[in-house]
């Protein structure tokens, strides 16, 4: 403020207490609910983006960063390739693998799946399978064993557990003296595993990567090579520098394709929830009108006194506007303080709540994901604070250029 005298006299009208003390309820109002939406939006957003976290965390703990295939078949000579894609600093670590269709049955049962061959102690290094082990270890995979590894909900689907005999098929015949048969398998389970995803845990099963070249009579080739990085938010660039590097035609992609639509989604849905709680903050931020328009008529007399002692309309325009900002100001930050501390601690309140309700808000018999996670991320407090500063703000403008314009005559005619 250039003039003091403005910002003084509109802290005044704020602490003084007035003769309409509807109008200071108005106020009260006002300032509680921008205070509400403001913490609604920081405790939603910041839950939203701790789902987005465990969301990313579990399908990249089975999906790769990167993957390099052929266009076409299998990829020979992948050794050379994992080498020269090695030479990348960004590369962490690098595991061959076979992917293709496959049916398990089991006692008349059948269920259709994603079959991957790996290496065990390779697919260590690249996904988090091995953590996620509910049943024998991953590391039971064993070439030419013809042991499986199934998926939690596949399992149950099909009613097996660790040591049990399961047939496997896939979508390529046999020419046998009895004619054309599918090819299958039978399989030993040696282990299942629970990610958290229905996605993996009812459509993955996994072997090894030497009795999947068997069954799909690929020889040495393999169906491409799955790559870890350092930082997976730099997955785009280092796909575009291998295929660059990279002598011959391979397809290489990343996470960020692979599970375009899905992240797409998530981000989609925040903006219109942040969309939506914003009008929270939007509704009380115009309850500022209706009070400094109250304000106004109280203050009629006032007006036409500063105005009789010289003081210009702009004056009067940023007296009420600093008495109206003042209550966007401190909703906005009362809103901020409450959000804050809850976002930080949701995750402790939540079961303090279902125990003192008797409620449990994310069964794990129906969600995967059967706690709150939450991340309180610094650019979106600030968003969400100058979007509540600004609609406060706005909201002051009318009333204030209304009592700018009054004229000294008309507000004392009936004093």
């Amino acid at each position: 403020m250039r003039h003091p005298l403005e910002l003084w006299v509109g802290l005044r009208y704020t602490r003084a207490k007035r003769r309409n003390h509807f109008i200071s309820f108005i106020s009260l109002v006002s300032m509680l609910g921008i205070a509400i939406g403001v913490m609604a939006l920081i405790v939603v957003l910041s839950v939203m983006n701790g789902f987005e976290r465990e969301l990313r965390a579990r399908i990249l703990g089975m999906a790769s960063h990167a993957t390099i295939s052929a266009f076409e078949g299998g990829l020979p000579g992948w050794r050379t390739v994992a080498e020269r894609a090695a030479k990348n600093p960004e590369i962490e670590a690098i595991a061959p693998y076979v992917q293709g269709e496959a049916m398990l049955r089991m006692s008349g049962a059948l269920s259709g799946t994603l079959l991957r061959g790996l290496l065990p102690e390779e697919e260590n290094k690249v996904s988090e399978v091995g953590a996620h082990m509910k049943e024998g270890a991953l590391t039971d995979l064993k070439a030419g064993e013809f042991r499986i590894v199934l998926g939690s909900e596949i399992a149950r689907a099909l009613g097996v557990r660790a040591g049990d005999k399961v047939d496997l098929m896939i979508p390529q015949a046999s020419i046998t003296p009895a004619g054309v048969v599918p090819r299958f398998r039978r399989f030993t389970v040696s282990g299942i595993f629970e990610i958290g995803m229905y996605e993996f845990d009812r459509g993955l099963v996994l072997i090894h990567l030497a009795d999947a070249q068997a069954l799909y009579r690929m020889g040495e080739d393999v169906t491409g090579v799955r790559l870890k990085l350092h930082d997976l938010f730099a997955a785009p660039r280092v796909a575009r520098e291998l295929a660059n590097q990279l002598e011959g035609v391979y397809y290489v992609s990343d996470w960020t394709r692979q599970h375009a639509n899905f992240f797409r989604a998530v981000r989609t849905e925040k903006m219109v929830m942040f969309i939506i709680l914003s009008l929270i903050v939007a509704v009380a931020a115009f309850n500022i009108v209706s009070t400094l328009v109250m304000a106004v008529q109280d203050k009629q007399a006032d007006i036409a006194i500063l105005r009789t002692l010289g003081s210009p309309p702009r004056s009067i325009l940023w007296i009420f506007m600093v008495q109206g900002s003042v209550i966007g100001f401190i909703g906005t930050v009362l809103g901020v303080i409450f959000g804050v501390l809850l976002a930080l601690n949701v995750e402790t309140l939540v079961p303090v709540l279902e125990k003192l309700t008797g409620n449990e808000f994310l069964s794990p018999d129906v969600y995967y994901i059967s706690d709150l996670p939450s991340e309180l991320k610094l650019v979106d407090v600030i968003r969400i604070s100058l979007l509540s500063l600004a609609l406060g703000l706005l909201s002051t403008i009318y009333p204030a250029w209304r009592a700018s314009r009054l004229q000294p005559a008309e507000a004392l005619r009936y004093e």
